[in-house]
């Protein structure tokens, strides 16, 4: 989502705690939090071998990370549904704000996704 766009509407946050409350009672919902913005964040950048400390805030940044879940489900197109339905969400309580919901995978070895 897009930095400093202020705190979600209350609707929202009773939205996702039903949606995640859901979740966790089906054992699918393993962890997740929010995220405060990048006026605080530090980052460490590995280029050509060197380490360099950079901290925030980042005039560049334009999209942060606002939350994070892990959830395990049986299936890719499980997993597929319920991202769209979290997106939902987002666009049903605070739809003037663009918010990319972004589904990936954990990896647990050096295997290709889906292995």
């Amino acid at each position: 989502m897009e930095e400093g766009v202020g705190t979600p509407p209350q609707a929202l946050f009773d939205a996702m705690d039903a949606h995640v409350g859901e979740r966790a009672a089906k054992g699918v919902f393993l962890d997740g939090g929010g995220l405060y913005g990048t006026e605080d964040a530090v980052n460490f950048v590995v280029r050509q071998g060197d380490v360099t400390r950079v901290d925030g805030p980042y005039a560049e940044a334009k999209e942060v990370v606002g939350g994070w879940a892990i959830m395990q489900y049986d299936t890719l197109e499980e997993a597929i549904a319920d991202q769209e339905e979290f997106a939902k969400l987002h666009a049903k309580y605070w739809p003037e704000v663009t918010v990319i919901s972004t589904l990936r995978q954990i990896s647990t070895g050096p295997e290709a996704p889906g292995d």
